[in-house]
């Protein structure tokens, strides 16, 4: 029983070791943060195949209630699988579930997408990816799950130019401020935050796939009974909107686990400042796919791809001290 017990205890350290790898970490963020990216010209072409109008907030929060939903229950099968048992929380989770829910799912999305109403495009990809700053802040001064230091600050400063530069792409920003647009982009930003150190510290406790996956099915129920409820109709339905819908599900799925299992192997500010990629990822996939921008992309997309790689490199990469 004693030698079982130190497999199992050796299979486990082999497997912590593996997820810490600067590697290994940069390949799975990666693979989310495009995901998330692709996520972006998907939901549009989503509204398309849904015939959502782009004015109708409530609408839009009806849709991601049921991306999340089936997201939640995708994952949830997954990774029962994986496991080779039904992932089913506790008692003592379903407060750890109820918090992730409020702030990775119903705060986050809502307020993106009323911020989305009220702001342009631009100022919103601006907005929005300033939450690796805030994840990174509040894990340090509120969560003290690490130390806020002149390499951490750097990198997320650096990285941050890189998200301006590709999504102004040579338009013009209105430095006007509204209380609708700009403050409830930066609410959503503070609760995607919130949420990372959430999944931090429970994961230490519960499977961070599970937390994942019945988060997403707490909140997106919820999501669809406030849009639905809000006036929000889903207008038109086809085998290609739901292929789209089941997309997008599955990103949310894989993206959201994947991110969970590296916080809870690794340090927030090693892993969240990979979420710089995100609207890189966005603008490169959206002028692909929808066309967006694509004669003035080149080189606004190269300069923001290389500051955003030497703001990852700043904080991941470790500097030895010579004696």
């Amino acid at each position: 029983m004693a030698e079982v017990n130190k497999n199992i205890d050796n299979v486990k350290t082999k497997k912590t070791e593996i997820l810490q790898k600067t590697w290994v970490v940069c390949a799975l963020a990666l693979v989310c943060t495009f995901l998330w990216g692709s996520a972006s010209p998907c939901i549009k072409l989503g509204y398309a195949f849904f015939r959502i109008p782009s004015g109708e907030t409530w609408t839009q929060v009806l849709f991601a209630g049921m991306r999340f939903v089936l997201a939640g229950i995708l994952t949830v099968l997954i990774g029962s699988l994986l496991q080779r048992k039904v992932l089913v929380p506790t008692t003592a989770s379903a407060p750890s579930i109820v918090k992730l829910a409020i702030f990775q799912t119903i705060l986050q999305y809502i307020f993106f997408y009323i911020g989305l109403a009220h702001n342009s495009g631009v100022k919103a990809s601006i907005i929005n990816g300033s939450n690796t700053f805030f994840v990174i802040l509040i894990s340090a001064l509120i969560f003290r799950q690490e130390k806020l230091d002149l390499k951490k600050v750097l990198g997320c400063i650096i990285g941050f130019a890189g998200v301006i530069v590709v999504s102004m792409n040579g338009q013009k920003i209105d430095m006007d401020l509204s209380l609708m647009g700009d403050g409830s982009l930066f609410l959503c930003a503070l609760s995607y935050a919130v949420s990372s150190c959430l999944m931090k510290k429970y994961s230490k406790k519960d499977n961070p796939v599970m937390l994942s996956g019945y988060q997403f099915i707490l909140g997106g129920i919820v999501m669809v009974l406030l849009g639905f409820g809000m006036g929000g109709r889903i207008p038109h339905v086809s085998v290609s909107a739901l292929l789209m819908l089941f997309y997008l599900a599955c990103i949310s799925a894989v993206a959201y686990s994947l991110w969970g299992i590296l916080l809870k192997y690794n340090p927030v500010s090693k892993v969240a400042i990979f979420g710089f990629t995100n609207p890189v990822f966005g603008v490169l996939l959206s002028a692909w796919w929808l066309g967006e921008g694509s004669a003035e992309l080149g080189w606004n997309a190269l300069l923001a791809l290389i500051l955003v790689c030497i703001g990852i490199c700043i904080v991941n990469v470790k500097f030895e001290k010579q004696a």
